[in-house]
């Protein structure tokens, strides 16, 4: 009696449904990914240094999503696209505070990603994190989502929030490939990887990246609100706290304020503590930071401050982070 024949005949490998979910979403963004090989300034050995990481096609002209910390100060930059052409890279903008970046290739009609929705990620869902390191044809590696809200520190020491946890293994020169979901859809950028942490690695999600992304190409940078303060977290009394029924345990105590500031002409002293920007409160230097950079600039918001025993509201402008005070 002969064996019957395997599901999927002819010779076809049966697939389970996790690897379906996974070589489909392969075979839908493989073709976007591309490989970046950067020439930087030398150090202190002389001639220049080489780097490289992973980007991703985002519009079908020629716009590139990659991280910041792949071009950053580059003096040129080359694009290896899945097809194998290899082009000039321009870099449009870049943002260290989030470990964005855009760079501009010539195209048309190129493979550009479909983006998912990053807020309705939840944990352990199946995800996916490509790259082409080295100018190796896409790498794959698969996951699920450890943890969701994480902060993490950029290089440029700014708090980076709502990061995605996963343990979907970043190998190196894979810095800026995507992190998608099971339909392929691109729900984060990778990031960054804890060596011994185990296969721990983060990525920024979507909503992150396509506002920042947006800012880029449209100005090359993105513009932040500073009110010219220096400051540090502080706890407060928990007396205090209780009687004056404050939102947070902890305040942003000011140091210092500069001359012809925001904070200067809204009256804000040194020995103040900062207990809320607008509608939000405040306890930490991260969390007024986040504040100000989704607060525009030039115009007036609340600013609550404890001095001594009490709570008094003031006024004050933010101004560009770019712009003289």
């Amino acid at each position: 009696m002969s064996a019957a024949p395997a599901p999927g005949g002819d010779g076809e490998k049966p697939l389970d449904a996790y690897s379906r979910a996974v070589t489909s979403a392969v075979h839908s963004l493989a073709p976007s990914v591309v490989s970046v090989d950067v020439v930087l300034p030398g150090g202190r050995r002389g001639g220049p240094q080489r780097g490289s990481g992973s980007g991703f096609v985002l519009t079908p002209d020629g716009f590139l999503l990659t991280n910041s910390h792949v071009v950053h100060g580059a003096l040129r930059a080359r694009v290896h696209l899945a097809d194998g052409r290899e082009v000039e890279g321009r870099l449009v903008g870049d943002d260290p505070d989030t470990d964005l970046a855009i760079l501009r290739i010539e195209g048309s009609g190129l493979p550009a990603v479909v983006l998912g929705d990053s807020s309705s990620l939840e944990v352990g869902e199946l995800v996916i994190a490509l790259g082409a390191p080295y100018g190796f044809a896409c790498t794959v590696t698969a996951g699920v989502v450890s943890a969701l809200g994480r902060s993490l520190r950029s290089r440029s020491g700014r708090l980076m929030e709502n990061i995605i946890q996963t343990d979907a293994a970043l190998n190196p020169g894979n810095s800026g490939g995507p992190l998608a979901d099971s339909r392929g859809r691109v729900i984060g950028v990778n990031t960054a990887a804890i060596l011994p942490g185990q296969g721990i690695s983060f990525a920024i999600p979507q909503a992150t990246a396509s506002f920042v992304a947006a800012r880029l190409i449209q100005e090359g940078r993105v513009r932040r609100s500073m009110i010219g303060i220096s400051g540090q977290s502080q706890p407060l009394p928990r007396t205090l706290v209780r009687a004056l029924s404050l939102p947070r345990e902890t305040a942003v105590m000011v140091a210092s304020v500069g001359r012809a500031s925001p904070a200067e002409e809204a009256g804000v002293r040194s020995g103040d503590a900062i207990v809320g920007l607008g509608e939000s409160p405040v306890g930490s230097v991260d969390e007024l930071q986040r504040l100000l950079g989704e607060a525009p600039s030039g115009v007036k918001v609340p600013l609550r401050l404890l001095r001594g025993d009490s709570v008094r509201e003031v006024e004050v402008v933010p101004k560009d982070v770019g712009e003289n005070p």
